[in-house]
């Protein structure tokens, strides 16, 4: 389960990162929410109805600011309403898990993965970084095949009616 950030939102970040080797391509940028690793294609429709029970947080906007590293990953942080993310975030990890799916359980730290290669100027541009606000619309089941993403299923983000 993924967040994918505003076209623009994208843009303006990769017009801020140097241009080196090694970034990931910008229409892959997402924050995950939920990791399930290896899913037989019928778990995915499990999933997916899992995921249909899960309530929608309501109207949240995010932007991408600041960022650090794990290792050699470079990533950007977000600011904004992270705090009903983290809490929608949870309620899908408590349903996946309740459902049998084995989600990786480490602590949450919301982020979109810029690089797996550590660069001293990526990681500078990423520390001053603040990007363009953007509404989130949706969240998306996605599944990784040799290194593309594919969309399988997408919920709305819901409406401040819906809280």
């Amino acid at each position: 389960m993924a967040v994918f950030p505003a076209e623009d939102a994208r843009l303006h970040l990769k017009r801020h990162l140097p241009a080196v080797g090694g970034l990931t391509r910008p229409e892959k940028w997402h924050i995950t929410l939920a990791f399930l690793g290896e899913v037989p294609d019928e778990g995915t429709d499990h999933a997916a109805g899992v995921l249909d029970d899960v309530p929608p947080p309501g109207p949240i906007t995010l932007r991408l600011a600041g960022g650090g590293r794990f290792g050699t990953v470079l990533w950007a942080g977000l600011a904004g309403d992270v705090e009903p993310l983290e809490a929608f975030r949870e309620d899908v990890r408590s349903a996946l898990v309740g459902a049998g799916f084995a989600v990786d359980g480490r602590p949450f730290r919301p982020h979109l993965t810029v690089s797996y290669r550590f660069d001293r100027g990526v990681q500078q541009a990423l520390a001053g970084y603040a990007g363009p606000s953007w509404p989130v619309t949706e969240f998306a089941l996605v599944q990784s095949t040799a290194g593309e993403y594919h969309r399988l299923r997408a919920w709305p983000a819901g409406s401040a009616e819906g809280r």
